[in-house]
């Protein structure tokens, strides 16, 4: 028995001892705003067990990764993401399956992106997914708001945020918008309940805005993250202090507004491979169509289109003020909706954001560390640290030189699992 037992000592300790590696000689960025050159980084298991500089001890019996050249940050954390009821250009709700909620949360993982919050419109198989995160380690994870919460009067806001929070999502979040006009704005007295339901039941609520007024309003009453841009006239003051005060968080979303005017001609990027690697078959020679181009260009939603694309000035404009203010960005897209490109369009934010004046430091901040306090996580993804989650993107050149060489993959690791 007692060598029995000594045997399963031993191959436990092979075992365990195997699963530790250490990736030396790399530049890391830490997701704090930290960059150290020569670093290292140790992970066992799931988790980061050390970093530091090339002095760091390894483990003996640790695996090396030889990083030479290289740079290595955490995996990037979308705050404001969907999964959702999409296929190809389409949406419809057969399309909300375990399966495609699946392929979709691999072709953000594919793109680097290990963590998505889902922002609205979650059903049971999000929640399912969510639940198996700890053991992800090909897709990213995935935490969830559930659906949006709605209603013409307070008692019918209060009821249904009730009924959301009883699923036991991760945040609640709102709609405050009157789509430049073309619709009902969720009545004062309804956003108002649903803000004071979700601090009673103890979760934190985002808010889907448009006009600096709403943002305000509802960053006044209690509003937990303004989960798009302001994008009407430059901030004010009472906003910027309001959004310190309590450290709300920000998220540009600019991708978004792209998504609402760019499909009137062929996007530049449409027969770029690192595009072409996470799309649908058939969905670029549909971008490509000409007949598409000219029935979008005489759409209704091409003139609302037109208005999104002068918004998106007022956006980035918007964005460095707040950043430059110390406001927290939390990086997000709002990809998950047709022609919102899960993964490709994270990498387009980040130019974005760095066009807009942000620093790339500031903007791989905003996307990791950042995205991730936002959302109550740091310590457990977003940053390199001891005792947090092992998810890793690898590039091959330095994202601090230009901001799109974090198209250049090198290897994703997710959950302590080299996963691309």
């Amino acid at each position: 028995m007692r060598i029995v037992i000594l045997i399963a000592v031993l191959a436990f300790g092979v075992s365990a001892e195997a699963q530790t590696t250490a990736f030396v000689g790399g530049r890391v960025i830490d997701g704090t705003g930290r960059a150290i050159e020569n670093g290292v980084v140790v992970i066992s298991g799931g988790k980061i067990t050390a970093v530091g500089p090339a002095t760091t001890p390894v483990p003996p019996g640790a695996t090396r990764v030889d990083l030479k050249g290289k740079t290595i940050l955490p995996g990037l954390v979308n705050a404001h993401g969907h999964v959702a009821a999409t296929t190809g250009l389409r949406t419809d709700q057969a399309s909300y399956t375990r399966d495609n909620l699946l392929r979709q949360l691999r072709t953000y993982a594919m793109y680097g992106v290990t963590t998505v919050f889902s922002l609205g419109d979650d059903q049971a198989a999000g929640f399912e997914l969510r639940a198996e995160n700890a053991a992800a380690t090909d897709r990213a994870r995935v935490f969830v708001a559930g659906p949006v919460i709605n209603g013409d009067t307070a008692e019918a806001a209060r009821e249904m945020a009730n009924k959301v929070a009883d699923m036991k999502p991760d945040l609640l979040k709102i709609r405050v918008d009157d789509n430049l006009g073309t619709s009902r704005k969720m009545p004062e007295a309804a956003w108002r309940a649903a803000i004071d339901t979700a601090h009673a039941r103890k979760l934190p609520i985002a808010v889907h805005i448009y006009w600096l007024a709403d943002a305000k309003a509802t960053l006044l009453a209690g509003a937990d993250m303004i989960a798009h841009s302001v994008r009407d006239v430059p901030v004010d003051e009472q906003f910027i202090n309001a959004m310190k005060a309590r450290d709300v968080c920000y998220s540009p979303t600019f991708t978004r507004e792209l998504s609402t005017f760019i499909y009137d001609a062929t996007p530049s990027w449409v027969d770029d491979a690192f595009f072409l690697k996470g799309a649908e078959k058939g969905v670029a020679e549909q971008l490509k169509d000409p007949k598409r181009q000219e029935q979008i260009k005489t759409s209704g939603a091409w003139k609302s289109g037109q208005q999104y694309k002068a918004g998106l000035e007022v956006a980035k404009r918007n964005l460095k003020t707040l950043s430059d203010r110390g406001v927290r960005i939390a990086f997000g897209t709002d990809t998950g909706p047709p022609g919102r490109f899960q993964g490709f369009f994270e990498h387009l934010e980040l130019e974005m954001m760095v066009d807009a004046g942000l620093t790339p430091m500031q903007a791989l901040v905003s996307a990791t560390g950042d995205a991730a306090r936002c959302h109550h996580k740091a310590g457990e993804i977003g940053t390199l640290a001891a005792g947090g989650g092992a998810d890793l993107l690898i590039l091959n050149a330095n994202p601090l030189d230009n901001i799109r060489n974090t198209r250049n993959i090198d290897a994703i690791w997710i959950n302590g699992k080299k996963a691309y």
